[in-house]
């Protein structure tokens, strides 16, 4: 790689040109990505990768005047300093504040360089140019505020701000609490009847933590390879594996770290399934409240469903373990 100020005048232009050529792609790949979420904040990413083309065709111009039509091989890539953009794959499904910040820090990049190329440069029409466009860029954050007030109407932002809710929904929230679900519910079963099999706590967390990570492991490759997000906009399903996962271990451990109350403690093990009841209390309201909240499920039926669902669960743990 070189350094920046090893860079001729004409490898300069052509990181230039070359820079104002990808960061137009990466544009259009925005608002292409964005079109069915948000198609008024994507008309944005167009408005401003036809700016980074106006921008290169006036790079091309004062570079054939001065070197003629041929480009050297040189990108961004090759110059040291410059930060590494992310391939076009991994900016697919981002949310849109996350894609407004990836902009300004392109933006914030494209200013630095053109200051710096700016200094670099011999030639006056060169120097002018370069200058010229590092107040463009700067002024790019104050386009993007113009062309969002004029583009982004109080009811234009109403409904994104419904779609980022319901994007919000699918990503995050749809696979944390399948997963709060199965770790809370479904460990129910083997902690208690460990629990009331053996009435030894530490046996009893052994039990209860081996379930809860293996439910865990499980349930984050089941979301992770249930689909690719593609289809669906439930974002990368690999984060998605991993909000699962996690909130089905914790689900589990929630009630299964009571049982950590040392054995040599007088009624230790009453003390400790007295706690692990009332955590598995919270828990099921939490997972109600969080269906009502954002699953559109009216409460009383979440709390039906859940609760009743629990006790059950909780109740045939018990009766096998005591049996």
């Amino acid at each position: 790689m070189k350094k920046f100020a090893d860079l001729t005048e004409r490898e300069v232009l052509a990181v230039a040109i070359a820079s104002e050529e990808e960061d137009s792609r990466i544009y259009m790949s925005f608002a292409e990505d964005l079109a069915e979420r948000y198609p008024e904040s994507a008309k944005i990413f167009e408005e401003m990768a036809e700016e980074e083309k106006g921008h290169r065709h006036r790079l091309l111009e004062i570079y054939e005047q001065r070197f003629g039509p041929n480009l050297p091989p040189i990108r961004r890539d090759n110059v040291k300093g410059f930060l590494r953009r992310r391939p076009i794959w991994l900016t697919k499904n981002l949310s849109l504040d996350a894609i407004r910040k990836e902009a300004a820090t392109m933006e914030f990049e494209a200013e630095r360089f053109y200051i710096k190329a700016a200094e670099h440069a011999q030639d006056v029409g060169v120097r002018r140019l370069l200058a010229d466009l590092a107040e463009a860029e700067k002024g790019h954050e104050n386009v993007a505020a113009k062309l969002t007030d004029e583009i982004l109407t109080p009811d234009v932002r109403a409904e994104e701000d419904k779609t980022r809710r319901r994007v919000f929904v699918l990503q995050y929230v749809q696979p944390g609490l399948a997963g709060l679900m199965d770790g809370s519910v479904s460990t129910l079963a083997p902690l208690f009847a460990a629990a009331f099999a053996t009435h030894q706590n530490w046996q009893t967390f052994l039990v209860g933590l081996a379930a809860s990570i293996g439910a865990g492991i499980s349930m984050g490759f089941a979301e992770a390879l249930s689909d690719d997000g593609s289809l669906t906009g439930r974002g990368s399903p690999w984060l998605r594996g991993l909000t699962c996962g996690l909130m089905t271990a914790l689900g589990g451990l929630g009630h299964t770290m009571p049982y950590l109350v040392p054995d040599r403690w007088a009624n230790a093990f009453w003390i400790a399934t007295a706690i692990a009841g009332v955590v598995v209390f919270f828990e099921l309201w939490a997972i109600a409240y969080i269906r009502a909240r954002y699953m559109d499920t009216p409460f009383l039926q979440a709390v039906f469903q859940i609760v009743l669902g629990g006790v059950i669960v909780l109740g045939v743990g018990i009766l096998i373990g005591a049996a």
